[in-house]
């Protein structure tokens, strides 16, 4: 497919992380895992049908999305943000944004009731010479408006 001059690109070097539209600016990452959906496949047969079947969308899987960088002063910002839902966890919702070459949005992916699951920093050694990085990892709900209204 040919790209128009006008299209804009996802750089996959520019993205952030908010969590409740902002409230926590988790800043830039350098690598998301997890951003995918899956289906369970739910297959009818009739008993008069012979061999034909019909197929329809089952249980939605999200996996868990990981976040990680080098260590940074927006770090303190993610530990003050686990800080506040230890214990006094609520329902929030992080958006995790992909910009273009220019800082634009292109695309925003909302994960819905997240819940942090992991946090952790790589091992210190005074003796080695590598950059320090974090993962976080956020269980949710999904990034899709499949939920059914009561």
């Amino acid at each position: 497919m040919a790209i128009s001059d006008s299209t804009m690109l996802g750089v996959a070097n520019r993205f952030t992380v908010k969590i409740d539209n902002g409230q926590w600016d988790l800043g830039s990452w350098a690598q998301v895992d997890g951003l995918d959906v899956k289906w369970d496949i739910a297959e009818y047969r009739t008993g008069d049908g012979g061999n034909a079947r019909w197929y329809f969308p089952a249980n939605t899987h999200y996996s868990v999305v990981k976040l990680t960088r080098a260590v940074s002063k927006e770090s303190e910002t993610v530990r003050k943000w686990l800080d506040s839902t230890s214990f006094k966890w609520a329902p929030q919702t992080a958006s995790v944004t992909i910009h273009d070459s220019a800082g634009a949005p292109v695309m925003k992916w909302e994960l819905k009731h997240i819940m942090p699951q992991r946090w952790s920093i790589t091992g210190l050694e005074a003796g080695a010479s590598r950059v320090v990085t974090e993962t976080l990892e956020l269980n949710h709900s999904g990034f899709l408006d499949d939920e059914t209204k009561y």
